[in-house]
């Protein structure tokens, strides 16, 4: 058990040290103005209408790296700096987050399956944490494991949700780095920026899908051998 709580806490620092790396590849892309002046916006709105995708509006949100796709009102939100940022950066973001359009637009199984599962996972992190922490003490103070196991198997439907975004977010990236490379939206060390823009983003996604495996593993332990015990 202790390897697995050393496992989960390794996997935190990574994540930490990723976002940290992320954060600097953009702001050093940034920098990097594209040879054909385009904007997030308009590179947006271009691979929406070569898609044939005509129903998804390109807006502006607050924060930095805040950009997603949103299903449920079909909009491509990009950060302002995504948004009228005219830079590899800014081309990989924007090209991403329309993946997720055309994903969405052409049925793309994964995603259909990560956005079935939004609502009760809504749902099941409004009571997981509680239940973790009751169900710990529960545990340590009675020996009853019910409230924990309840809380571990949310817990699993959390992870499953993050295993399942791995696919869906490597799809996207690919579907975009394939659109700006054959459109020629960037120039062959744009495009490679943009590459190596958007890996180190996927890596957040491996690193945290990771990291709740190695936690969900340090519960389950916490089970098992509390029974083992009885």
């Amino acid at each position: 058990m202790t390897g697995i709580y050393v496992l989960t806490i390794l996997f935190g620092v990574i994540g930490m040290m990723i976002s940290w790396r992320l954060k600097s590849k953009f702001k050093q892309y940034a920098e990097v103005p594209l040879q054909s002046n385009l904007s997030g916006q308009q590179i947006a709105e271009k691979m929406l209408a070569d898609h044939g995708i005509y129903d998804v509006r390109v807006i502006s949100v607050d924060g930095q790296l805040t950009d997603h796709y949103n299903p449920s009102d079909k909009t491509v939100n990009l950060s302002a700096d995504v948004y009228h940022g005219r830079n590899a950066a800014s081309a990989a973001v924007a090209a991403h987050e329309c993946g997720h359009a055309v994903q969405h637009a052409q049925a793309y199984s994964f995603l259909q399956f990560r956005s079935a599962m939004v609502p009760l996972l809504n749902i099941a992190n409004g009571f997981m944490p509680i239940l973790l922490m009751i169900g710990m003490m529960i545990l340590y103070s009675t020996g009853s494991a019910t409230l924990l196991s309840i809380g571990v198997a949310l817990f699993a439907l959390a992870t499953i949700f993050s295993f399942v975004t791995l696919p869906v977010e490597f799809d996207a990236s690919n579907r975009a780095l394939a659109w700006i490379k054959n459109n020629q939206i960037v120039n062959s060390s744009e495009y490679e920026m943009s590459k190596d823009a958007l890996w180190w983003a996927a890596m957040t996604y491996v690193v945290a899908a990771l990291a709740m495996l190695a936690q969900l593993l340090y519960y389950l332990n916490l089970l098992g051998g509390r029974r083992s015990n009885d």
